[in-house]
C-alpha cells in the first residue's frame, strides 16, 4: 500500500472537462469549548470516470496535474439517486 492520502467527498461541480470539484466534510469536537465543529474543504480532482453532481467519490493524492489540480478520482462509491433519470428526461426533451 502506498502512502498517498485518500479522502471521501461529494461532487459539487462537473462543468469542466475531465475535472470535478469534490467537497470533503469533516466534523470534530473543539478541544477547549467541546463544541462540535463542521468544516468542509473543496478539492479539484481529475475525472476519467464521468462523475455527476451528488456522487460520493474517493479521491487520491497525485502529482500536480495543473495549477489547482492535485487529486484524481479513484472510484465512485455511490451514484446520486435520480441522476440517470434526470439525464434521460433532459435528453428526451431536446
Amino acid at each position: 500500500m502506498n502512502t498517498r492520502r485518500r479522502l471521501v467527498g461529494v461532487v459539487t461541480s462537473n462543468k469542466m472537462q475531465k475535472t470535478v470539484v469534490v467537497e470533503v466534510s469533516r466534523t470534530y469536537i473543539h478541544r477547549l469549548y467541546k463544541k462540535v465543529v463542521r468544516t468542509r474543504k473543496r478539492f479539484m480532482a481529475h475525472d476519467e470516470l464521468g462523475c455527476q453532481i451528488g456522487d460520493q467519490v474517493r479521491i487520491v493524492e497525485s502529482r500536480p496535474l495543473s495549477r489547482r489540480k492535485r487529486w484524481v478520482v479513484q472510484e465512485i462509491l455511490r451514484r446520486q439517486v435520480g441522476a440517470e433519470l434526470a439525464a434521460q428526461a433532459k435528453g428526451g426533451e431536446g
